[in-house]
């Protein structure tokens, strides 16, 4: 099935890293010194297939590109402006074109910025994590609190204004770590966005080894709440609007590329692990890098697999995204049983209703999937997307505990 209008937002995965951290259980590859060359030359005929079987349609002028990973910046900076070739110069040439690049700043050098630059970089997201050191060596990060001041510097004499630095909460008490001054170390760098994601425990992971060992205790859920929300209160004070559960932007200043899709607009991911969404369908592709490139050689597909959306599923996801941001949901699609669970929402201090929306608090984002699921199923016929069967717990989402939504490094196309 095709879009008609074409895909306007395309994610591609960069997935080599110098070091694995402790917590990642991301589609990356350790290797420092990647062949750039091969990387791009396996997403041009990505591209290529994709575009060949008319599956999708990519748009003659995209909106936003997002380069995430992995560690975008341990490429050869050539290749990463070179997308905009592969990719057709002419899509990234509108008004208002946002291309994002994910950067650690050990990495990110002058001579990084100033390539990405004139290929057309305009906005940069580094992964600082923290400013202490203890916490970066518990990590298993490679840059200092100074590194991430330099970086930052770089892209703004190479001028790149748009930038974004990433921490993340909820370490474990044993790491001797100062939150609140690592929120004023971010705010002292005065980029417009900032990005936070709560530590969680994946499998497979040293984390998870560590944790599973008894060596490590993670951190409790009410230190876990009260991070979060000095946060909130913290970035909030300092100007900073919490336009979504995870993310915090100077006026104008939001992520156009993560905010399309947390409106529903299609996008197209290439690369390993990357995923893609348009027309009513998901698909995703080999998740490890050598069987991808394999596969991309051999017939120039990566894909892994698809899935056509059921009505719940859509429903499902319009509500989990509404409420994930600060647009909200529209009050008046709500049906009498979904209204009072939305008055519940309120008396509890979880929800507000302003200028005709619904729009859950800090509070209430700390519990964001199991609202979620609360209010799908309350909806009657009528409501948001009519009223299917609710949904199982194990069909939708993680559970109802206070750190479902913020596993690092958030919403980013499921690999985003």
């Amino acid at each position: 099935m095709r879009t008609p209008a074409g895909i306007r937002s395309v994610y591609v995965h960069a997935p080599f890293c110098a070091r694995r951290c402790c917590y990642c259980d991301f589609a990356v590859e350790v290797n420092r010194r990647p062949d750039s060359a091969e990387w791009l030359a396996a997403i041009r005929t990505e591209l290529e297939w994709v575009e060949g079987t008319g599956h999708v349609r990519v748009a003659r002028s995209l909106e936003t590109l997002y380069v995430g990973g992995g560690t975008p910046s341990v490429l050869d900076p050539r290749h990463v402006a070179g997308l905009a070739a592969v990719l057709g110069r002419e899509r990234t040439q509108a008004p208002g074109f946002e291309w994002t690049v994910e950067a650690n700043p050990e990495s990110f050098t002058g001579r990084v910025a100033q390539r990405w630059a004139g290929g057309g970089v305009n906005r940069v997201s580094f992964g600082v994590q923290s400013f202490s050191p203890a916490a970066l060596r518990w990590m298993g990060r490679l840059h200092s609190a100074g590194d991430a001041a330099e970086a930052v510097a770089a892209a703004r004499t190479a001028g790149i204004a748009n930038l974004s630095v990433d921490l993340i909460f909820g370490l474990p008490a044993a790491v001797r770590r100062d939150w609140k001054g690592d929120l004023e170390h971010a705010l002292g760098l005065e980029t417009p966005h900032i990005s936070l994601y709560g530590l969680t425990v994946e499998k497979g992971t040293p984390l998870a080894r560590a944790v599973g060992e008894g060596r490590i205790t993670p951190c409790g859920d009410a230190r876990y709440r009260d991070e979060y929300l000095l946060a909130a209160e913290t970035l909030a004070g300092a100007g900073y609007e919490h336009y979504e559960v995870s993310n915090f932007a100077l006026p104008g200043f939001a992520s156009r590329h993560n905010t399309l899709c947390w409106e529903g607009a299609p996008y197209l991911g290439l690369g390993n692990g990357a995923h893609s969404h348009a027309g009513g369908r998901r698909w995703w592709n080999e998740r490890d890098w050598a069987v991808y490139r394999e596969h991309v050689a051999r017939s120039g597909s990566g894909r892994a697999g698809g899935e056509v959306l059921t009505p719940r599923q859509t429903r499902l996801e319009a509500v989990w995204l509404g409420l994930r941001t600060r647009k909200g949901l529209a009050s008046a699609a709500l049906g009498p049983a979904a209204s009072a669970v939305v008055r519940r929402w309120e008396d509890g201090g979880l929800a507000e209703r302003k200028d005709g929306t619904v729009r859950l608090t800090p509070e209430g984002w700390l519990v964001l999937d199991a609202l979620t699921l609360e209010l799908e199923t309350a909806l009657e016929p009528g409501g948001v997307e009519g009223s299917p069967d609710p949904l199982p717990a194990s069909e939708a989402v993680d559970g109802g505990g206070p750190r479902e939504m913020f596993k690092y490094p958030g919403v980013r196309h499921g690999t985003m």
